[in-house]
């Protein structure tokens, strides 16, 4: 048997297809004998990270490698498999390196970032310098220098009271603690690993500066429920706001709207030639036919349960306001001036005979 040795040394995150190496050449075989033997891989753990193309010789990555998914905290990480020939038999160990890249960013662990919950570290007004406040801790799960973390103050109510630990994150008070200083304190810190390109990651971090707990607890009880209430009012006067401008927009389109149309209607009728048609209201009595009066009057019978108490009710003739223009038609209109004055007559004999209908 026949064996050799090779190692390879790749970053992590490589794509898929991506070449780790020539195995045909680095182990002093031709094409002709991979194919023959019917190279292949045979052993190891994460055989399915790699895939050996015979046509060509190489080496490639068959599935995306993350060392912090295969090796975790163990350094240095690799993974090892064996390549095998036959006729005659041959057996190469193939070790690869995978080296860490800086993929991952900061987390931090301290102090817990809650939601609805606000945490406070407490620092009495008798503190002196040096004071240790708290303690910003955070993690890297890269490994080497990209893993290396380092703190910064990047934002603070009062820059002359508090500082941050460069490698350690420890916050201190840099003065003596005052009557004056405010008793609500945040403090914004970032957290930066070392490598290229670095990822950092921020926390906040609420100091109170008072001696008892019930002070404390009101201040920020106070402030909680202050920024709740700004954030909800904020919101209201936003969703109000759109609300009227749109129904402000609506009513200005649709003015707009009905003003062209009518315009529009208004031109047309200016600019047609269609004759005139005079419009009579279908009550008015045809003044130029038989020359009777077959709508002429309305009736309106009341009747109750005494006869005797029954109102009869006469409109006036609707015919009277019309303005017979056809000479023809005088006889009409004298019979129905004729029928008028009698009806106006109290006692006419028209009424009577309607009355006993």
């Amino acid at each position: 048997m026949v064996g050799g040795q090779i190692r390879y040394s790749i970053p992590e995150e490589m794509k898929k297809g991506s070449v780790i190496g020539n195995l045909a050449q680095d182990l002093g075989l031709d094409l002709i004998r991979l194919r023959s033997g019917r190279a292949r891989i045979v052993t190891g753990e994460n055989i399915q990270y790699t895939e050996l193309k015979t046509d060509k010789g190489i080496l490639v990555v068959n599935e995306r490698i993350d060392r912090e998914q295969l090796c975790g905290d163990v350094t240095p990480c690799s993974i090892s498999f064996e390549v095998i020939l036959e006729n005659p038999m041959e057996l190469h160990r193939v070790t690869i390196m995978i080296q860490d890249q800086n993929d991952n960013g900061p987390q931090v662990l301290y102090p817990v970032q809650t939601g609805g919950t606000l945490v406070a570290e407490m620092v009495p007004r008798s503190a002196d310098v040096g004071y240790l406040v708290t303690k910003v801790v955070a993690i890297d799960v890269d490994s080497g220098q990209n893993a290396w973390l380092s703190y910064k103050l990047q934002k603070a109510t009062d820059r002359a009271l508090f500082e941050v630990g460069l490698q350690n994150g420890e916050i201190r008070t840099i003065r003596q603690v005052t009557d004056k200083d405010a008793v609500k304190q945040r403090l914004t810190v970032v957290v930066e690993d070392n490598g290229q390109p670095s990822r950092s990651a921020t926390v906040n971090v609420n100091v109170a500066v008072a001696d008892s707990f019930p002070e404390v607890l009101s201040e920020f009880t106070d402030f909680t429920h202050d920024k709740e209430y700004n954030d909800n009012l904020t919101f209201y006067l936003v969703l109000a706001l759109a609300v009227v401008s749109f129904l402000f927009i609506t009513c200005l389109v649709v003015i707009i709207s009905m003003k062209i149309y009518r315009w529009r209607q208004s031109r047309i009728l200016y600019h047609s030639n269609l004759p005139v048609i005079p419009y009579y209201p279908p009550r008015y009595s045809d003044t130029f036919g038989t020359g009777t009066l077959p709508h002429v009057y309305n009736y309106e019978v009341c009747r109750t349960t005494d006869s005797r108490k029954s109102d009869c009710k006469f409109g006036r003739a609707g015919s009277q306001n019309v303005l017979i223009m056809d000479p023809s038609s005088t006889g009409t209109m004298q019979r129905i001036q004729s029928e008028k004055s009698i009806l106006d007559e109290p006692d006419s004999p028209l009424e009577i005979g309607q009355l006993l209908l």
